[in-house]
């Protein structure tokens, strides 16, 4: 029975600080938890470890807290219910919102599960006795548990499945530490959570020993008293009551100095440290070139998925696509940024339509959100069409939306599962090492999902792109998905150092500086236009140069120290 007790307290624990973490990113955006909200699943681990405690019920623990993690940032999901606008029966809407949901959960889960059993491993080595004392050592603990964390994101980062890195419960609110991606990409970001939630837990794992804790529960408890007749009680009492306080102060006092080591102090140091290197990169001055200057405005339809592909969508998008333009092109702007898929049609019939016979009218440049052809085939692209009316350039979304967009191993799972796309020719992706240039100069675009991949835009911005274009449609969405992809684009932002123009479908669309800070937002659900001055930029950072450093240099730290340990 007290077994059964111990393995609830635990899950319990695991699902409640997972819940926290969830909680850093919209719609409660409460960032600041995230710097302890991992502590509580190390702790479990280590301590399982070196007791053998329900050590074999560690991946249970780290799933729970992954599940309470991914389960609730990326709820959002269910949000492609009802499907009945698609021709899918209602319950059959449930059952494929729920599975997405379920499936996407239990994948970032197991990232948890594979990094808490590998610092289980790493723990109970460390636990057994004749290893060297640096092994030992909590510090070296926590460096391996961060390079492990931070391998597993990247890997998982270059996979089709991928969204909620714990760098993105930074954003937008924490653009301090946000600029540590400069240097090494969002992996900077998740390593410096990772390493202080690590010595946070260190610190409770070392505080003084258990005994001592019972020892000092117990002089709280059962104060010496006075007895031997009733006036003794009576002093007992007025004794009682007279120190109380002040021993209930000193206990607290006591068990905070148990937790308040070194490995606290550490983790403080840490954090402002890392702040303090942030904060010097974010006020670091933008250098604006009146040259560079580049008048952009978006347009956002607002034009629900419900009726996209129907007469009545395929209407409202052609008018108030091509009225919005007529609208920003008479400010004397230079272009104009469409939302992913803007209109739905094929290249050839964009061309004949209203929105390029009014680019042709005004010479403004256009920025169009439609389908390209491939063969049989069709791709998610954005086209510049310019003053003449003629296409520049085109550029084809590569990173697809499993399920959504296409279907993972179709030979297999084509006839169980439908794409939730209603067209009938199948999507294919875009090349991988696009570039994207227009009469401005060459720009970096992510289409909607690719907002999510950092070296995608790392890519671009190291072929020379000046400036980001992020054309999206989370209309089938609440605002809680906007608003983290809107997140995303901010991060990406800082770690290029470039300027991002957001058109959506139904919001959020957005102006974003360099700094990540958001000049303008539109609002949610609403038919918009606007317009910004940005500029187009140059600068490379470290980690646009470099790439991601830091994980494998974390990964040589830590196996260099091991295979030291094991030759002394």
């Amino acid at each position: 029975m007290g077994r059964r007790k111990d393995f609830f307290l635990c899950a319990m624990i695991a699902l409640g600080s997972g819940i926290l973490m969830g909680l850093t990113v919209a719609p409660v955006n409460a960032w600041f938890l995230a710097w302890f909200a991992l502590a509580p699943l190390w702790v479990l681990i280590v301590n399982s470890a070196q007791t053998k405690n329900q050590s074999s019920l560690l991946p249970l623990f780290s799933l729970a807290w992954g599940i309470g993690y991914h389960g609730i940032a990326l709820a959002w999901i269910t949000g492609i219910h009802p499907m009945t606008w698609m021709g899918v029966p209602w319950l059959a809407s449930l059952g494929i919102a729920l599975f997405c949901w379920i499936f996407i959960t239990l994948w970032g889960a197991v990232l948890v599960a594979i990094w808490a059993t590998c610092l289980s491993w790493i723990a109970s080595q460390q636990g057994r006795e004749g290893r060297k004392k640096i092994l030992n050592s909590p510090l070296m603990r926590v460096l391996i548990g961060t390079a492990l964390w931070c391998s597993l994101e990247a890997l998982w980062s270059v996979g089709p499945l991928w969204w909620s890195s714990l760098s993105y419960t930074q954003s937008p609110h924490n653009l301090v530490i946000l600029h540590l991606g400069q240097l090494s990409g969002p992996i900077a970001v998740t390593a410096a959570i990772v390493a202080v939630n690590g010595l946070i837990a260190e610190a409770w794992i070392n505080r003084q020993d258990a005994k001592d804790t019972k020892k000092i529960r117990f002089a709280f408890f059962a104060p010496t008293l006075p007895c031997g007749n009733a006036s003794g009680v009576r002093e007992a009492t007025t004794f009682g009551s007279r120190t109380f306080g002040s021993r209930f102060a000193s206990t607290a006092s006591t068990c905070l100095m148990q937790f308040v080591n070194r490995y606290l102090f550490i983790a403080t140091g840490i954090l402002i440290t890392l702040h303090l290197i942030g904060f010097s990169l974010y006020t670091r001055p933008l250098v604006q070139s009146p040259q560079a200057a580049l008048q952009v405005g978006i347009i956002q339809g607002n034009i629900p998925n419900q009726i996209k592909l129907y007469p009545e969508g395929l209407r409202r998008a052609i008018a108030g696509y091509t009225s919005g333009y007529l609208t920003l092109a008479d400010q004397g702007i230079d272009a104009v940024l469409t939302p992913e898929g803007a209109l739905p049609f094929f290249q050839r019939e964009i061309m004949r339509g209203s929105l390029v016979a009014a680019v042709r009218e005004k010479g403004v440049v256009a920025w169009i959100g439609g389908f390209g052809e491939r063969g049989r085939s069709y791709t998610n692209s954005l086209f510049t069409v310019t003053g003449d009316g003629n296409i520049f350039s085109r550029y084809d979304k590569s990173k697809l939306v499993p399920i959504g967009e296409y279907v993972p191993f179709e030979e297999f799972l084509g006839g169980i599962i439908s794409r939730l796309s209603p067209l009938d020719e199948h999507q294919v992706p875009g090349s991988s090492n696009q570039v994207f240039d227009t009469p401005f100069g060459r720009a970096i675009v992510g289409i909607c999902y690719e907002s999510a991949f950092s070296d995608l835009f790392r890519r671009q911005a190291a072929a020379g792109g000046q400036f980001i274009l992020s054309p999206s449609n989370d209309a089938h969405y609440s605002a809680s998905m906007p608003a983290q992809h809107h997140a995303q684009d901010i991060m990406r932002a800082i770690e290029t150092d470039k300027w991002a123009v957001r058109a959506t479908n139904t919001g959020y669309s957005a102006f974003v500086d360099p700094h990540g800070r958001t000049l303008w937002i539109s609002g949610h659900n609403t038919y918009e236009i606007h317009a910004e001055t940005i500029y187009r930029r140059q600068t490379q950072t470290l980690y646009v140069r470099w790439g991601d450093w830091l994980t494998p240099l974390l990964l040589v730290l830590a196996g260099g120290i091991w295979l030291v340990n094991l030759l002394i």
